[in-house]
């Protein structure tokens, strides 16, 4: 049984900046999140350019003192709707956690804020070959966008710059 502690982040608190540290790592090294650590840039940098951002929300949950999971999410907003959104950008249960249900604990507290700030929806973008995450997703009421079927699914792409 877990004892969890779920809390909007507060990345100036050394506790929650240092679990979102080293959970987004974990994350960086697992093959759905690349494979590979993140930057030492990212490491010495993240928190202080997370903090001077007023869009960035992030949901911890804590078992018994111990990082098990994050949820970033970054507001965004939608022209027509005319309304603000939050793209969820990361999405993180520890090896240790997964399978207890804490995504479903991440995913409640975000939309609660996202209703508390009037937001009219929640994206994010999944790798179609993570079966376990797209059924959570799923689960949790997400499905891939379309506007029309004849027209497809929306695409998620980038370029680096």
């Amino acid at each position: 049984m877990l004892k969890v502690q779920i809390v909007t982040a507060d990345l100036h608190n050394k506790q929650h900046a240092d679990a979102y540290l080293s959970l987004m790592s974990h994350y960086a090294c697992d093959p759905m999140g690349g494979g590979e650590d993140i930057s030492d840039f990212a490491k010495q940098n993240l928190i202080s350019t997370l903090l001077k951002r007023s869009d960035v929300f992030i949901v911890l949950i804590f078992n018994e003192g111990r990082p098990a999971a994050l949820l970033t999410a970054i507001e965004g907003f939608s022209t027509f709707a005319c309304k603000p959104l939050f793209n969820i950008h990361d999405v993180v249960v520890h090896n240790d956690f997964r399978g207890k249900g804490l995504t479903k604990h991440l995913f409640k507290k975000i939309e609660e804020i996202a209703k508390a700030r009037d937001c009219c929806k929640i994206t994010l973008e999944v790798l179609s070959g993570n079966k376990v995450a797209c059924k959570a997703y799923q689960r949790l009421g997400f499905s891939d966008y379309q506007l029309d079927p004849e027209f497809g699914s929306a695409l998620f792409w980038t370029k680096k710059i």
